[in-house]
């Protein structure tokens, strides 16, 4: 069993940087594929980024791509997302998740294939 722990959101000014961490217990971090996912109130959750479990990969949301970087660090079992010129439209609940995987390539951009998931943590971007 993984346990998934986010933190770091908060309260930010458009255009201010947050960065999120995810903390994850167990020995196994190592070998599985991350990902940061977001849920605005009455909306659905959505995919964010995606990262492999090597590090080598990465993938990203279309309105992400150059503001937000995913990051992990295996030894510290932590999964990071730092965001950069933060919009109002990025308010929402981030939550962090993982898979165990074979390929230290592949990664995830679909909510079904993850197993594990944080509680989230809420990220509040006023204008």
């Amino acid at each position: 069993q993984v346990q998934l722990v986010e933190s770091g959101g908060g309260l930010v000014q458009a255009g201010g940087s947050l960065r999120l961490s995810c903390a994850t217990s167990g020995r196994t971090f190592g070998r599985y594929a991350m990902g940061w996912f977001r849920q605005a109130p009455g909306k659905e959750r959505e995919f964010v980024a995606a990262i492999s479990w090597s590090g080598g990969t990465t993938y990203y949301a279309d309105s992400e791509k150059g503001r937000f970087t995913i990051s992990r660090d295996n030894a510290k079992n932590t999964l990071y997302l730092q965001m950069n010129s933060l919009k109002p439209e990025d308010t929402a609940v981030y939550y962090c998740a993982g898979t165990p995987t074979l390929d230290s390539n592949l990664y995830y951009i679909a909510r079904e294939a993850y197993s594990y998931w944080g509680q989230g943590t809420r990220v509040t971007v006023s204008s």
